[in-house]
């Protein structure tokens, strides 16, 4: 007998390895404001909160420095353009979603990603697979609040009893608990399995055809 009826997943670190693109994008638009750029590893620990956290943490002086909204704004732009020059599925992933869709798993996609990119690269990525994608918009509370998982729930008229989160950070495991959902965190994505462990996390799978046997 199954456990569940619904999936929501996390996107980036999840789904997609987005990195590098975030990393490009960090970069053009810091070097555009004559700031130095940012490395892989430190744009990986800024991901999570959102477009302009990840800006407030890699602009000098974040939210306080005077050129920090034409500098976000050229983030989003070029982002925008660029968010799929070395974006990928990681491996597995869409074999995973493939399975589910033969067993009539329902799954959304949740993320903190604005609102715009989440559509694009849902489309480009999961429109065979997914109906439901929320990313960050006005007048919507942002993880790890419950609000856009319980929009994707609503959409999918789904219960909290047979639906089950999937993300790779800390961020995710307080959205699962903020929401009452249990919480499969993922070992391939942004943060370490110690850092998530530290945060909360405590069912992992360590490729996503674990999640077959999870849910």
């Amino acid at each position: 007998m199954r456990k569940y009826e619904t999936i929501i997943f996390d996107l980036d670190g999840t789904l997609l390895n987005t990195l590098e693109d975030l990393k490009n994008s960090v970069n053009y638009a810091l070097a555009n404001a004559g700031m130095p750029e940012r490395s892989l590893e430190e744009v990986r620990m800024f991901v999570g909160n959102g477009v302009r956290r990840l800006m407030e943490l890699a602009v000098p002086g974040g939210e306080e420095n005077p050129d920090f909204s034409g500098i976000l704004a050229d983030f989003k732009e070029h982002y925008k353009e660029h968010c799929n020059d070395k974006t990928a599925p990681y491996p597995h992933i869409m074999e995973l979603l493939a399975e589910l869709q033969k067993r009539d798993y329902k799954m959304a996609i949740v993320s903190n990603k604005f609102y715009g990119a989440v559509q694009e690269l849902k489309k480009l990525y999961f429109e065979e697979y997914i109906p439901v994608a929320i990313g960050e918009k006005e007048g919507i509370r942002k993880k790890p609040a419950p609000d856009t998982v319980l929009e994707a729930m609503r959409e999918l008229k789904s219960t909290k009893e047979d639906t089950v989160y999937v993300g790779d950070s800390e961020v995710d495991i307080a959205t699962a608990e903020n929401t009452g959902l249990d919480c499969i965190a993922v070992a391939w994505g942004f943060r370490t399995r110690e850092e998530q462990e530290r945060a909360g996390g405590r069912i992992f799978a360590d490729d996503p055809l674990d999640i077959l046997k999870m849910v």
